[in-house]
C-alpha cells in the first residue's frame, strides 16, 4: 500500500540578487510503500535535504504534487501543514532538538499537549515509550544530563508519541560515536521489524545498506533507486536458528 508519492516534484530557490534560480529538485517522480525503510542519499547539493523537507511538510514544492496517504499536501495552507506534521510525521534530527528546560517525559508530552490530549493520557503514553527505548531510569532528567545516545533515544521516543504514518530521520547517528550509533540503528531496525515506515537521510553507506531501499539523488534528480534485499534481522535470526536445529 502506498503511503506517500510525489509526481513531477520541483523545487527552485531564487538567489538573493534575483539572479538565476537554483534548481534543488527537478521533476522528481517516486512512490513509497507502507512498512518500507528507505535511505535517501546523495552528496552535498544533490537535493536530498530538500526532498526531506518536502516529504516532512517543512517546505512547499515550486511545482508538482505530493500525496501523503490520500491528501495532496501541496495544496494545504500553513495551518494544515502544521497539523499534518504534528499528527502524521515523526521527526528524528541529528542534533536531537530536545527542549533543554524539560525532562525526558515532558519533552515527549509536548506534541500531545498541543493536540489537547488529557494530562493523564499524555503521561501514560510517554512512560510507555520511555520504557521502550530503555530510558525509564532517566525519564526525569533534562537533556544536559543525558549522553548523546540517550538524547537520541529520547528523540526517537518523541517521534513515536503520535503513532505517525512514518518516521523521518535526518542523519540520526551523525553526532554519535560508532558504538552508540550502532545502538541507535538497532532501535530503528526493531521499529522497522514492527512494521514502522522509516525514511532516513544519510551520507553513510553502511547506514543506508541497513534499509530496504536506497534512493540516491544527484543534481536534483533521482540517480538510482535500488532494493538492498535486506532481510529483517528478526526473520534472519529465526531462519538461522531453524537451520541449526
Amino acid at each position: 500500500m502506498s503511503i506517500a508519492s510525489v509526481r513531477q516534484l520541483t523545487k527552485t530557490y531564487g538567489k538573493p540578487n534575483g539572479g538565476v534560480l537554483v534548481h534543488a529538485l527537478r521533476s522528481i517522480d517516486i512512490e513509497f510503500m507502507e512498512g518500507e525503510s528507505v535511505a535517501i542519499c546523495g552528496q552535498s547539493g544533490s537535493g536530498k535535504s530538500t526532498l526531506m523537507n518536502l516529504i516532512g511538510c517543512l517546505d512547499r514544492p515550486s511545482a508538482g504534487r505530493y500525496i501523503l496517504g490520500d491528501v495532496d499536501v501541496a495544496r494545504l495552507d500553513d495551518d494544515q501543514l502544521s497539523d499534518i506534521r504534528s499528527r502524521k510525521i515523526g521527526f528524528v534530527f541529528q542534533s536531537f532538538n530536545l527542549i533543554a528546560q524539560l525532562t525526558v517525559l515532558e519533552n515527549l508530552e509536548v506534541p500531545l499537549f498541543y493536540q489537547g490530549c488529557p494530562p493523564r493520557e499524555r503521561r501514560e503514553r510517554a512512560h510507555k515509550l520511555v520504557e521502550m527505548v530503555g530510558l525509564s531510569d532517566r525519564s526525569h532528567h533534562r537533556p544536559s544530563e543525558l549522553s548523546g545516545g540517550q538524547q537520541q533515544r529520547a528523540a526517537i521516543a518523541r517521534a513515536l508519541i503520535n503513532n505517525p504514518l512514518f518516521i523521518l530521520a535526518d542523519e540520526p547517528t551523525g553526532n554519535l560515536d560508532t558504538e552508540t550509533g550502532a545502538m541507535i540503528l538497532a532501535i530503528f531496525d526493531d521499529l522497522h521489524a514492527q512494521g514502522k515506515t522509516i525514511f532516513m537521510v544519510t551520507h553513510e553507506p553502511d547506514v543506508a545498506e541497513r534499509c530496504d531501499r536506497i534512493v540516491t539523488l544527484r543534481d536534483g534528480r533521482i540517480l538510482d533507486d535500488v532494493r538492498t534485499n535486506r532481510r529483517n534481522p528478526k526473520t534472519a535470526h529465526a531462519a538461522t536458528a531453524n537451520t541449526s536445529a
